[in-house]
Protein backbone atom coordinates (compact mmCIF):
# COMPACT_ATOMS: atom_id res chain seq x y z
CA UNK A 1 0.00 0.00 0.00
CA UNK A 2 1.73 3.51 -0.90
CA UNK A 3 0.40 6.50 0.44
CA UNK A 4 0.20 9.72 -0.73
CA UNK A 5 -0.46 13.30 0.78
CA UNK A 6 -1.31 16.96 0.46
CA UNK A 7 1.97 18.87 0.31
CA UNK A 8 2.03 22.51 1.41
CA UNK A 9 0.93 25.24 -1.28
CA UNK A 10 3.43 27.37 -3.34
CA UNK A 11 3.28 30.81 -2.81
CA UNK A 12 2.93 31.47 -6.13
CA UNK A 13 -0.18 29.64 -6.78
CA UNK A 14 -3.15 31.49 -6.58
CA UNK A 15 -5.25 30.09 -3.23
CA UNK A 16 -9.11 29.08 -3.43
CA UNK A 17 -11.78 29.62 -0.83
CA UNK A 18 -14.43 27.78 -0.52
CA UNK A 19 -16.28 30.13 -2.32
CA UNK A 20 -13.90 30.71 -5.31
CA UNK A 21 -11.50 32.90 -6.45
CA UNK A 22 -11.23 36.71 -6.85
CA UNK A 23 -11.79 38.49 -10.28
CA UNK A 24 -9.49 38.70 -12.45
CA UNK A 25 -8.11 35.94 -11.25
CA UNK A 26 -11.26 33.74 -11.59
CA UNK A 27 -10.97 34.39 -15.69
CA UNK A 28 -7.09 33.37 -16.13
CA UNK A 29 -8.22 30.22 -14.18
CA UNK A 30 -11.20 29.28 -16.23
CA UNK A 31 -9.50 30.20 -19.52
CA UNK A 32 -6.74 27.77 -18.51
CA UNK A 33 -9.47 25.04 -17.93
CA UNK A 34 -11.20 25.37 -20.95
CA UNK A 35 -8.22 25.54 -22.83
CA UNK A 36 -6.96 22.14 -21.11
CA UNK A 37 -9.92 20.34 -21.52
CA UNK A 38 -10.74 21.33 -25.14
CA UNK A 39 -7.61 20.01 -26.75
CA UNK A 40 -8.13 16.51 -24.66
CA UNK A 41 -11.67 16.23 -25.49
CA UNK A 42 -11.29 17.21 -29.66
CA UNK A 43 -7.99 15.06 -29.26
CA UNK A 44 -10.54 12.02 -28.57
CA UNK A 45 -11.89 12.12 -32.92
CA UNK A 46 -9.95 15.03 -34.79
CA UNK A 47 -7.94 11.70 -36.26
CA UNK A 48 -11.14 9.64 -37.61
CA UNK A 49 -11.07 11.78 -40.53
CA UNK A 50 -7.15 11.10 -40.88
CA UNK A 51 -6.80 7.47 -40.26
CA UNK A 52 -6.93 6.50 -44.08
CA UNK A 53 -4.02 8.60 -44.81
CA UNK A 54 -2.37 7.77 -41.23
CA UNK A 55 -2.59 4.01 -42.76
CA UNK A 56 -1.52 4.93 -46.01
CA UNK A 57 1.67 6.79 -45.09
CA UNK A 58 2.77 4.53 -42.24
CA UNK A 59 2.16 1.02 -44.45
CA UNK A 60 -0.44 -0.32 -42.27
CA UNK A 61 -3.99 -1.86 -42.85
CA UNK A 62 -7.11 0.18 -41.62
CA UNK A 63 -7.90 -2.57 -38.88
CA UNK A 64 -4.73 -1.56 -37.32
CA UNK A 65 -5.21 2.05 -37.65
CA UNK A 66 -8.21 2.07 -35.16
CA UNK A 67 -5.62 1.87 -32.83
CA UNK A 68 -4.39 5.44 -32.95
CA UNK A 69 -7.75 6.15 -31.49
CA UNK A 70 -8.41 3.28 -29.18
CA UNK A 71 -5.12 3.51 -27.64
CA UNK A 72 -6.25 7.03 -26.91
CA UNK A 73 -9.67 6.42 -25.53
CA UNK A 74 -8.55 3.31 -23.39
CA UNK A 75 -5.84 5.33 -21.73
CA UNK A 76 -8.52 7.81 -20.42
CA UNK A 77 -10.86 5.41 -19.69
CA UNK A 78 -8.58 3.13 -17.14
CA UNK A 79 -6.71 6.56 -15.29
CA UNK A 80 -9.50 8.99 -14.97
CA UNK A 81 -10.38 7.47 -11.49
CA UNK A 82 -7.35 6.89 -10.07
CA UNK A 83 -5.64 10.33 -11.59
CA UNK A 84 -8.73 11.65 -9.95
CA UNK A 85 -8.23 10.14 -6.53
CA UNK A 86 -4.81 11.41 -6.43
CA UNK A 87 -5.62 15.06 -7.61
CA UNK A 88 -8.17 14.67 -3.84
CA UNK A 89 -4.57 13.99 -2.02
CA UNK A 90 -1.88 16.06 -3.36
CA UNK A 91 -3.76 18.92 -5.67
CA UNK A 92 -5.63 19.26 -8.51
CA UNK A 93 -3.22 21.72 -10.06
CA UNK A 94 -0.54 19.06 -9.60
CA UNK A 95 -2.46 16.53 -11.16
CA UNK A 96 -3.76 19.37 -14.35
CA UNK A 97 -0.13 20.72 -15.16
CA UNK A 98 0.89 16.89 -15.33
CA UNK A 99 -1.49 15.82 -17.53
CA UNK A 100 -0.91 19.19 -19.78
CA UNK A 101 3.15 18.43 -19.59
CA UNK A 102 3.11 14.99 -20.73
CA UNK A 103 -0.45 15.51 -23.26
CA UNK A 104 1.88 18.03 -24.80
CA UNK A 105 4.99 16.09 -25.03
CA UNK A 106 3.64 13.13 -26.26
CA UNK A 107 1.47 15.20 -29.37
CA UNK A 108 5.19 16.33 -30.05
CA UNK A 109 6.08 12.54 -30.58
CA UNK A 110 2.90 11.65 -32.44
CA UNK A 111 3.68 14.34 -34.63
CA UNK A 112 6.97 12.75 -35.45
CA UNK A 113 6.00 9.07 -35.55
CA UNK A 114 7.23 7.06 -38.38
CA UNK A 115 5.17 3.41 -37.62
CA UNK A 116 1.95 2.93 -36.68
CA UNK A 117 3.28 0.94 -33.34
CA UNK A 118 5.10 4.01 -32.29
CA UNK A 119 2.16 6.23 -33.23
CA UNK A 120 -0.39 4.41 -31.22
CA UNK A 121 2.31 4.15 -27.81
CA UNK A 122 2.57 7.95 -28.19
CA UNK A 123 -1.37 8.03 -28.50
CA UNK A 124 -1.55 6.21 -25.57
CA UNK A 125 0.75 8.38 -23.53
CA UNK A 126 -1.12 11.48 -24.59
CA UNK A 127 -4.34 9.51 -23.15
CA UNK A 128 -2.70 9.36 -20.20
CA UNK A 129 -2.05 13.17 -20.07
CA UNK A 130 -5.70 13.78 -21.23
CA UNK A 131 -6.68 11.87 -18.29
CA UNK A 132 -4.92 14.22 -15.96
CA UNK A 133 -6.86 16.92 -17.19
CA UNK A 134 -10.03 15.72 -17.23
CA UNK A 135 -10.11 13.81 -14.12
CA UNK A 136 -9.87 17.28 -11.74
CA UNK A 137 -11.31 19.18 -14.81
CA UNK A 138 -15.01 19.55 -13.22
CA UNK A 139 -13.02 19.79 -9.44
CA UNK A 140 -11.18 23.02 -10.57
CA UNK A 141 -14.04 24.86 -11.84
CA UNK A 142 -15.87 23.78 -8.34
CA UNK A 143 -13.03 25.62 -6.73
CA UNK A 144 -12.90 29.05 -9.27
CA UNK A 145 -16.27 29.94 -9.00
CA UNK A 146 -18.19 31.39 -5.57
CA UNK A 147 -21.10 28.94 -5.29
CA UNK A 148 -23.51 31.34 -6.22
CA UNK A 149 -22.48 31.46 -9.68
CA UNK A 150 -20.72 28.07 -10.00
CA UNK A 151 -23.70 27.28 -12.59
CA UNK A 152 -22.45 29.44 -14.80
CA UNK A 153 -18.94 28.39 -14.89
CA UNK A 154 -20.08 24.55 -15.23
CA UNK A 155 -22.31 25.94 -17.68
CA UNK A 156 -19.29 27.34 -19.51
CA UNK A 157 -17.57 24.26 -18.87
CA UNK A 158 -20.18 21.60 -20.64
CA UNK A 159 -20.01 23.89 -23.36
CA UNK A 160 -16.57 23.61 -24.20
CA UNK A 161 -17.10 19.79 -23.60
CA UNK A 162 -19.99 18.95 -25.75
CA UNK A 163 -18.85 21.28 -28.70
CA UNK A 164 -15.28 20.22 -28.86
CA UNK A 165 -16.65 16.57 -29.05
CA UNK A 166 -18.33 17.16 -31.83
CA UNK A 167 -15.91 19.58 -33.42
CA UNK A 168 -12.98 17.07 -33.89
CA UNK A 169 -14.10 16.49 -37.88
CA UNK A 170 -14.42 20.00 -38.63
CA UNK A 171 -11.02 20.84 -37.25
CA UNK A 172 -9.47 17.93 -38.98
CA UNK A 173 -10.71 18.71 -42.28
CA UNK A 174 -9.76 22.53 -42.18
CA UNK A 175 -6.29 21.15 -40.92
CA UNK A 176 -5.78 18.68 -43.29
CA UNK A 177 -7.18 20.62 -46.61
CA UNK A 178 -3.62 22.69 -46.04
CA UNK A 179 -1.37 20.44 -44.12
CA UNK A 180 -0.87 16.54 -43.73
CA UNK A 181 -2.04 14.35 -40.62
CA UNK A 182 0.85 15.13 -37.95
CA UNK A 183 0.04 18.42 -38.10
CA UNK A 184 -3.39 17.53 -36.68
CA UNK A 185 -0.70 16.85 -33.15
CA UNK A 186 1.46 19.41 -33.71
CA UNK A 187 -0.80 22.15 -33.37
CA UNK A 188 -1.31 20.84 -29.22
CA UNK A 189 1.85 22.04 -29.09
CA UNK A 190 1.63 25.66 -28.13
CA UNK A 191 -1.42 24.87 -27.50
CA UNK A 192 -0.36 23.25 -24.27
CA UNK A 193 2.91 25.63 -23.56
CA UNK A 194 0.23 28.52 -23.39
CA UNK A 195 -2.31 26.47 -20.87
CA UNK A 196 1.00 25.71 -18.88
CA UNK A 197 1.92 29.77 -18.55
CA UNK A 198 -1.62 30.95 -17.94
CA UNK A 199 -2.36 28.39 -15.60
CA UNK A 200 0.64 28.28 -13.27
CA UNK A 201 0.12 31.93 -11.10
CA UNK A 202 -4.02 31.33 -11.90
CA UNK A 203 -5.32 27.50 -10.99
CA UNK A 204 -6.29 27.64 -7.31
CA UNK A 205 -4.67 25.11 -4.81
CA UNK A 206 -7.56 22.48 -3.14
CA UNK A 207 -9.73 23.97 -0.95
CA UNK A 208 -10.23 21.17 1.25
CA UNK A 209 -8.31 18.41 3.50
CA UNK A 210 -8.14 15.20 1.68
CA UNK A 211 -9.98 12.88 4.04
CA UNK A 212 -8.17 11.31 7.01
CA UNK A 213 -6.21 8.20 6.01
CA UNK A 214 -6.46 8.70 2.30
CA UNK A 215 -4.40 6.87 0.04
CA UNK A 216 -3.87 5.13 -3.02
CA UNK A 217 -3.87 1.61 -3.36
CA UNK A 218 -1.56 0.44 -6.26
CA UNK A 219 -3.60 -3.07 -6.24
CA UNK A 220 -6.55 -1.18 -6.72
CA UNK A 221 -5.32 0.96 -9.47
CA UNK A 222 -4.31 -2.18 -11.57
CA UNK A 223 -7.43 -3.48 -10.96
CA UNK A 224 -9.29 -0.47 -12.11
CA UNK A 225 -7.00 -0.32 -15.06
CA UNK A 226 -8.08 -4.68 -15.64
CA UNK A 227 -11.44 -3.81 -15.26
CA UNK A 228 -12.05 -1.15 -17.68
CA UNK A 229 -9.55 -2.30 -20.44
CA UNK A 230 -11.18 -6.05 -20.31
CA UNK A 231 -14.37 -4.68 -20.81
CA UNK A 232 -13.24 -1.94 -23.35
CA UNK A 233 -11.84 -4.54 -25.62
CA UNK A 234 -14.57 -7.50 -24.98
CA UNK A 235 -17.23 -4.73 -25.80
CA UNK A 236 -15.45 -2.97 -28.96
CA UNK A 237 -14.14 -6.83 -30.02
CA UNK A 238 -18.24 -7.61 -29.70
CA UNK A 239 -19.36 -5.24 -31.96
CA UNK A 240 -17.14 -5.46 -34.88
CA UNK A 241 -17.46 -9.26 -34.75
CA UNK A 242 -20.39 -9.61 -35.04
CA UNK A 243 -20.49 -8.03 -38.60
CA UNK A 244 -18.08 -10.88 -40.08
CA UNK A 245 -19.23 -13.77 -41.26
CA UNK A 246 -17.61 -17.19 -39.71
CA UNK A 247 -16.24 -15.13 -36.89
CA UNK A 248 -17.65 -17.25 -34.16
CA UNK A 249 -13.83 -17.04 -32.79
CA UNK A 250 -13.94 -13.47 -32.59
CA UNK A 251 -16.92 -13.62 -30.97
CA UNK A 252 -15.87 -16.17 -28.47
CA UNK A 253 -13.00 -14.02 -27.63
CA UNK A 254 -14.92 -10.77 -26.89
CA UNK A 255 -17.23 -12.52 -24.98
CA UNK A 256 -14.04 -13.93 -22.89
CA UNK A 257 -12.63 -10.70 -22.21
CA UNK A 258 -15.79 -8.91 -21.60
CA UNK A 259 -16.99 -11.62 -18.93
CA UNK A 260 -13.20 -11.46 -17.60
CA UNK A 261 -13.48 -7.51 -16.93
CA UNK A 262 -16.88 -8.72 -15.43
CA UNK A 263 -15.27 -10.60 -12.89
CA UNK A 264 -12.62 -8.42 -11.72
CA UNK A 265 -15.37 -5.46 -11.66
CA UNK A 266 -16.85 -7.68 -9.22
CA UNK A 267 -14.28 -8.93 -6.81
CA UNK A 268 -12.70 -4.70 -7.72
CA UNK A 269 -16.27 -3.07 -6.53
CA UNK A 270 -16.16 -5.41 -3.51
CA UNK A 271 -13.01 -4.39 -2.59
CA UNK A 272 -13.76 -0.76 -2.63
CA UNK A 273 -17.46 -1.38 -0.34
CA UNK A 274 -14.24 -1.96 2.63
CA UNK A 275 -12.71 1.70 1.50
CA UNK A 276 -13.39 4.34 3.89
CA UNK A 277 -12.55 6.36 0.82
CA UNK A 278 -12.64 4.18 -1.95
CA UNK A 279 -10.89 4.38 -5.59
CA UNK A 280 -13.89 3.71 -7.59
CA UNK A 281 -15.79 6.41 -5.55
CA UNK A 282 -19.12 3.67 -4.63
CA UNK A 283 -19.07 5.57 -1.46
CA UNK A 284 -20.40 8.72 -3.51
CA UNK A 285 -22.82 6.17 -5.88
CA UNK A 286 -24.54 5.75 -2.35
CA UNK A 287 -25.51 9.60 -2.58
CA UNK A 288 -29.14 9.01 -4.25
CA UNK A 289 -28.97 12.13 -6.63
CA UNK A 290 -25.52 11.79 -7.43
CA UNK A 291 -26.14 7.89 -8.63
CA UNK A 292 -29.51 9.17 -10.73
CA UNK A 293 -26.89 11.47 -12.19
CA UNK A 294 -24.48 9.47 -13.43
CA UNK A 295 -27.36 7.19 -15.01
CA UNK A 296 -28.75 10.05 -16.83
CA UNK A 297 -25.36 11.39 -18.19
CA UNK A 298 -24.20 7.46 -19.35
CA UNK A 299 -27.50 7.07 -20.92
CA UNK A 300 -27.19 10.31 -22.39
CA UNK A 301 -24.05 10.27 -24.02
CA UNK A 302 -24.83 6.85 -25.63
CA UNK A 303 -27.75 8.70 -27.36
CA UNK A 304 -25.51 11.63 -28.62
CA UNK A 305 -23.14 9.10 -29.85
CA UNK A 306 -25.41 6.78 -31.58
CA UNK A 307 -26.64 9.90 -33.14
CA UNK A 308 -23.87 11.98 -33.78
CA UNK A 309 -21.90 8.90 -35.65
CA UNK A 310 -24.67 7.43 -37.16
CA UNK A 311 -26.01 11.03 -38.86
CA UNK A 312 -23.15 11.41 -41.22
CA UNK A 313 -24.14 7.98 -43.06
CA UNK A 314 -27.91 8.96 -43.07
CA UNK A 315 -26.60 12.28 -44.15
CA UNK A 316 -23.74 11.13 -47.19
CA UNK A 317 -25.02 7.84 -48.10
CA UNK A 318 -29.11 7.94 -48.34
CA UNK A 319 -29.87 11.80 -48.53
CA UNK A 320 -26.90 11.84 -51.42
CA UNK A 321 -25.48 15.45 -49.27
CA UNK A 322 -21.95 16.35 -50.11
CA UNK A 323 -19.74 16.28 -47.37
CA UNK A 324 -19.35 19.96 -47.29
CA UNK A 325 -23.36 20.05 -47.44
CA UNK A 326 -23.15 17.48 -44.58
CA UNK A 327 -20.38 19.40 -42.22
CA UNK A 328 -22.50 22.63 -43.03
CA UNK A 329 -26.03 20.85 -41.56
CA UNK A 330 -23.95 19.12 -38.51
CA UNK A 331 -22.97 21.86 -37.36
CA UNK A 332 -26.42 23.04 -36.14
CA UNK A 333 -26.48 20.36 -33.42
CA UNK A 334 -23.26 22.08 -31.48
CA UNK A 335 -24.64 25.72 -32.50
CA UNK A 336 -28.14 24.36 -30.34
CA UNK A 337 -25.53 23.69 -27.41
CA UNK A 338 -23.67 27.00 -27.80
CA UNK A 339 -27.21 28.57 -27.57
CA UNK A 340 -28.63 26.96 -25.19
CA UNK A 341 -25.69 26.21 -22.50
CA UNK A 342 -25.25 29.91 -20.77
CA UNK A 343 -29.23 29.71 -20.63
CA UNK A 344 -29.08 26.97 -19.00
CA UNK A 345 -26.39 27.76 -16.45
CA UNK A 346 -28.29 31.07 -15.42
CA UNK A 347 -31.22 28.88 -14.44
CA UNK A 348 -29.74 26.68 -12.64
CA UNK A 349 -30.28 27.73 -8.92
CA UNK A 350 -33.69 28.66 -9.63
CA UNK A 351 -35.23 25.89 -11.29
CA UNK A 352 -34.89 22.68 -10.10
CA UNK A 353 -31.64 20.60 -11.67
CA UNK A 354 -33.47 17.26 -12.33
CA UNK A 355 -36.51 19.28 -14.18
CA UNK A 356 -33.97 20.89 -16.37
CA UNK A 357 -32.32 18.24 -17.35
CA UNK A 358 -35.65 15.84 -18.35
CA UNK A 359 -36.44 18.71 -20.55
CA UNK A 360 -33.76 19.25 -22.05
CA UNK A 361 -33.52 15.36 -22.74
CA UNK A 362 -37.42 14.88 -24.01
CA UNK A 363 -36.74 17.96 -26.62
CA UNK A 364 -33.20 15.47 -27.58
CA UNK A 365 -35.45 12.59 -27.68
CA UNK A 366 -38.52 13.92 -30.04
CA UNK A 367 -35.64 16.11 -32.70
CA UNK A 368 -33.97 12.68 -32.49
CA UNK A 369 -36.96 10.93 -33.51
CA UNK A 370 -38.17 13.71 -35.98
CA UNK A 371 -35.11 13.63 -37.77
CA UNK A 372 -35.09 10.03 -37.78
CA UNK A 373 -38.87 10.06 -39.54
CA UNK A 374 -36.94 12.30 -42.08
CA UNK A 375 -38.59 11.63 -45.81
CA UNK A 376 -36.10 10.37 -48.38
CA UNK A 377 -35.34 13.84 -49.90
CA UNK A 378 -36.14 16.80 -47.18
CA UNK A 379 -35.09 20.52 -47.36
CA UNK A 380 -32.11 21.40 -45.70
CA UNK A 381 -33.52 23.71 -43.47
CA UNK A 382 -35.60 20.91 -42.37
CA UNK A 383 -32.45 19.00 -41.35
CA UNK A 384 -30.88 21.78 -39.69
CA UNK A 385 -33.57 22.78 -37.56
CA UNK A 386 -34.03 19.27 -35.98
CA UNK A 387 -30.40 18.78 -35.31
CA UNK A 388 -30.50 22.53 -33.47
CA UNK A 389 -33.36 21.17 -31.54
CA UNK A 390 -31.15 17.90 -30.22
CA UNK A 391 -28.50 20.35 -29.39
CA UNK A 392 -30.45 22.62 -27.69
CA UNK A 393 -31.79 20.01 -25.72
CA UNK A 394 -28.24 18.44 -24.90
CA UNK A 395 -27.30 21.71 -24.04
CA UNK A 396 -29.97 22.38 -21.23
CA UNK A 397 -29.32 18.92 -19.70
CA UNK A 398 -25.72 19.07 -19.46
CA UNK A 399 -24.98 22.23 -17.45
CA UNK A 400 -27.26 21.16 -14.82
CA UNK A 401 -26.45 17.16 -14.79
CA UNK A 402 -22.63 18.06 -14.12
CA UNK A 403 -23.46 20.71 -11.73
CA UNK A 404 -25.53 17.91 -9.50
CA UNK A 405 -22.59 15.74 -9.73
CA UNK A 406 -20.38 17.92 -8.58
CA UNK A 407 -21.93 19.35 -5.65
CA UNK A 408 -23.39 16.48 -4.15
CA UNK A 409 -20.12 15.13 -3.28
CA UNK A 410 -18.18 16.68 -0.37
CA UNK A 411 -15.67 18.93 -1.38
CA UNK A 412 -12.59 17.25 -0.08
CA UNK A 413 -13.93 14.58 -2.83
CA UNK A 414 -14.75 16.85 -5.51
CA UNK A 415 -11.73 14.93 -7.55
CA UNK A 416 -13.53 12.16 -7.54
CA UNK A 417 -16.90 13.31 -8.45
CA UNK A 418 -14.94 14.77 -11.53
CA UNK A 419 -13.29 11.49 -12.56
CA UNK A 420 -16.60 10.00 -12.59
CA UNK A 421 -18.15 12.55 -14.49
CA UNK A 422 -15.98 11.87 -17.09
CA UNK A 423 -15.99 8.39 -16.69
CA UNK A 424 -19.75 8.48 -17.44
CA UNK A 425 -19.20 10.38 -20.34
CA UNK A 426 -16.71 7.90 -21.60
CA UNK A 427 -18.68 5.07 -20.95
CA UNK A 428 -21.97 6.39 -22.28
CA UNK A 429 -19.94 6.74 -25.90
CA UNK A 430 -18.02 3.61 -25.80
CA UNK A 431 -21.78 2.16 -25.35
CA UNK A 432 -23.30 4.01 -28.20
CA UNK A 433 -20.11 3.12 -30.48
CA UNK A 434 -20.06 -0.74 -29.79
CA UNK A 435 -24.21 -0.14 -30.30
CA UNK A 436 -23.79 1.42 -33.49
CA UNK A 437 -21.15 -1.19 -34.94
CA UNK A 438 -23.98 -3.86 -34.09
CA UNK A 439 -26.61 -1.85 -35.90
CA UNK A 440 -24.67 -1.03 -38.99
CA UNK A 441 -23.41 -4.93 -39.01
CA UNK A 442 -26.92 -5.98 -39.53
CA UNK A 443 -28.58 -3.66 -41.22
CA UNK A 444 -26.34 -1.90 -43.17
CA UNK A 445 -24.88 1.89 -42.98
CA UNK A 446 -25.12 2.49 -46.79
CA UNK A 447 -29.03 3.40 -47.31
CA UNK A 448 -31.36 5.01 -44.70
CA UNK A 449 -32.27 1.84 -42.65
CA UNK A 450 -29.20 1.46 -40.11
CA UNK A 451 -28.60 4.61 -39.39
CA UNK A 452 -32.71 5.28 -39.19
CA UNK A 453 -32.67 2.43 -36.66
CA UNK A 454 -29.73 4.08 -34.73
CA UNK A 455 -31.51 7.18 -34.15
CA UNK A 456 -34.34 5.71 -32.68
CA UNK A 457 -32.75 3.74 -30.58
CA UNK A 458 -30.57 7.41 -29.82
CA UNK A 459 -33.99 8.87 -29.06
CA UNK A 460 -34.80 5.95 -27.11
CA UNK A 461 -31.98 6.60 -24.96
CA UNK A 462 -32.37 10.13 -24.25
CA UNK A 463 -36.27 9.27 -23.18
CA UNK A 464 -34.73 7.20 -20.59
CA UNK A 465 -31.99 9.32 -19.65
CA UNK A 466 -34.87 12.02 -19.28
CA UNK A 467 -36.72 9.61 -16.93
CA UNK A 468 -33.97 9.17 -14.89
CA UNK A 469 -33.40 12.93 -14.54
CA UNK A 470 -36.91 13.45 -13.48
CA UNK A 471 -36.93 11.04 -11.03
CA UNK A 472 -34.50 13.30 -9.61
CA UNK A 473 -37.02 15.97 -9.12
CA UNK A 474 -39.62 13.89 -7.59
CA UNK A 475 -36.95 12.63 -5.55
CA UNK A 476 -36.06 14.04 -1.51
Amino acid sequence: MVTLTASSSSASATAASADGLPLPARYYAMATIVLGIALSVLDATIVNLALPGIARDLHAGAAESIWVVNAYQLAILTMLLPLASIGDLIGYRRVYFGGVLLFTAASAACAMATSLPALAASRAIQGLGAAGIMAVNSALVRLTYPGKHLGRGIALNSMVVATSSVAGPTLAAAVLSVASWPWLFAINIPVGIVVLVLGWRALPHNAAKAPAGSRVSWLDVLLNIAMFSLVFLGADGLGVGLGRIGSSGSRMTAFALLAAGIAVGVFYVRRQLQRAVPLFPVDLLRIRIFALSMCTSVTAFCAQTLAYVGLPFLLLEAHGRTTLEAGALLTAWPLGVVVSAPVAGRLIGRYPGGLLGGIGLALMAIGLALVALLPGHPASADIAWRLALCGAGFGLFQSPNNHIIVTSAPLNRSGAASGMLGTARLTGQTIGAVLLAVIFSIAGAHDARGPEIALFLAAAFAAVASGFSMSRHRSP
